[in-house]
């Protein structure tokens, strides 16, 4: 084992880790304001995939380009299972009710995407997914580097949202108080709808890179929602910054355990890391216990 690999193994794990942070800022941010674990967010990236498939091979979009239509739809879906399935659920016990509804809604999507594309393995495919940028001895990826730059740009416009606009301030003050914020006239259900789609937006764009660096199927979610519930609970329940950080060191972890070790030991080194962390630190990298907005 060379320098050079190990060097390539934590570059990969940084550049994965970004796009990974990006889906599970979504269900974190989710989590922060509406209280309700979602089980759905995986089975929600492999739709965004198969929509961006979609354009790519019936429309030749490009699924960069592409994401300006399928952001809005999945923020429009993330508001219309919000509506029909989330705020129904009664206040009391509403964390653990949620993991049921979501759970439902997975497996109505799962079917749905069988029952249309078939059980068939796919992939996005575009002229930067095969080809690689030559930088100091290491050829990188092109759709890595873009995914990353993606994840970058929309991490950062979520931030700001959340931070510099007033929509966002409702945001962080139901994340804080949520009953507080009712008190002082804040629409808990306009914001829930909203977090919900933005949720579900993140969705979009990480699902198409996710599409275009692996082949996926309708169950190709199952997989996913694990690595986004460890990321979550890693980076500290309801924080953004948290995801970030914990979805790039598990990644990094996760590639060079592959290089120093085995292969075979990597994906379990991935799940040990958040042992490890919460034997002597519960509530995660960056949570708190009485404060989730961060």
């Amino acid at each position: 084992m060379s320098g050079s690999e190990l060097a390539k193994a934590v570059i990969d794990g940084v550049l994965t880790g970004g796009v990974y942070a990006l889906m599970a800022a979504g269900l974190t941010l989710i989590f922060g304001v509406m209280e309700i674990i979602n089980i759905a967010q995986g089975v929600m990236v492999i739709l965004g995939a198969y929509l961006s498939y979609t354009l790519q091979v019936h429309a030749g979009i490009d699924p960069f380009l592409g994401l300006f239509i399928t952001i809005p739809v999945m923020f429009l879906i993330g508001v219309v299972i919000e509506w029909g399935f989330i705020r129904r659920l009664a206040t009391r016990d509403r964390t653990a009710l949620s993991i049921l509804a979501t759970f439902a809604v997975a497996i109505v999507i799962e079917g749905l995407l069988t029952q249309f594309y078939s059980a068939d393995l796919r992939t996005i495919d575009a002229w930067y997914v095969d080809r690689s940028l030559h930088v100091l001895g290491f050829y990188l990826p092109y759709i890595y580097l873009f995914g990353f730059a993606l994840a970058v740009v929309l991490l950062g416009a979520l931030y700001l949202f959340v931070y510099r606009t007033r929509t966002g301030y409702s945001i962080r003050a139901s994340m804080q108080n949520r009953t507080g914020a009712q008190l002082i006239g804040i629409d808990i259900n306009r914001v829930s709808a909203i977090t919900f789609g933005i949720g579900s937006a993140a969705t979009a764009a990480g699902g198409m890179v996710y599409g275009a660096t692996n082949t996926f199927n309708p169950d190709s979610g199952y997989d996913l929602i694990s690595r986004l519930l460890v990321i979550v609970v890693l980076g500290g329940l309801g924080s953004i910054g948290g995801a970030l950080v914990a979805a790039i060191l598990a990644l990094v972890i996760e590639d060079v355990t592959a290089v120093l070790w085995s292969p075979v030991w990597s994906s379990t080194m991935f799940f040990a890391v958040l042992v490890l962390v919460l034997l002597f630190r519960p509530t995660g990298l960056f949570g708190q216990r009485a404060v989730r907005a961060q």
